[in-house]
């Protein structure tokens, strides 16, 4: 597996001021790690995460199954080998008072949940002012496996995402990262 995969902490930003939606991931020293780009005019979405701003080398791909689908599911790809890690699937209805997916293993079985931290927090954000900062929360059933928590900045969106807390490493970190970039992705369309 790439290296880069291999640390348990990431800050994701998301470029302010693009057209498609532009994001950057970097070590806990600054060190730029992943460059990805939303696909612009498509009618599915696709998501290409690279090692650098060239976009030479690709290193997943991020593709949502159905054209408009309010219950969304993303394949994550690794590119180099072009095998599907996972997919992560919105639940549709929950989603609309509080955000919640559903992590897939390569056999759309679910591995487990992540979503936003509190119902009151959510709805806060979502009627009254989008500068409460949102938190989500990964678990494989009992065990919290990544935590993605958005830094209070009313100006860019940076998003913390942590996989400390697993240990045994049951997360693999491509599908990790690929759903912290989703939920970038997607709050920044709710914006």
């Amino acid at each position: 597996m790439n290296p880069i995969f291999q640390s348990n902490q990431y800050l994701l930003k998301r470029q302010v001021f693009a057209l498609a939606g532009k994001f950057r991931v970097f070590d806990t020293s600054g060190k730029l790690l992943l460059f990805s780009e939303q696909k612009m005019f498509k009618l599915r979405e696709d998501i290409r995460v690279y090692a650098d701003e060239t976009k030479t080398q690709e290193v997943l791909a991020i593709k949502a199954r159905q054209i408009v689908d309010f219950s969304a599911a993303y394949d994550v790809v690794d590119s180099a080998t072009g095998q599907k890690i996972g997919a992560m699937r919105r639940k549709g209805l929950a989603s609309i008072l509080r955000d919640e997916w559903e992590v897939l293993d390569v056999n759309d079985a679910v591995l487990g949940k992540l979503f936003e931290d509190s119902m009151g927090l959510a709805l806060l954000r979502r009627f009254l002012t989008n500068l409460v900062p949102q938190n989500y929360d990964m678990f494989f059933g009992e065990t919290r496996v990544a935590d993605y928590k958005q830094n209070f900045n009313p100006f860019t969106y940076e998003l913390n995402i942590d996989f400390n807390m697993d240990t045994a490493r049951q997360l693999d970190r491509r599908l990790g990262i690929a759903a912290g970039i989703l939920l970038a992705a997607v709050e920044g369309r709710q914006q």
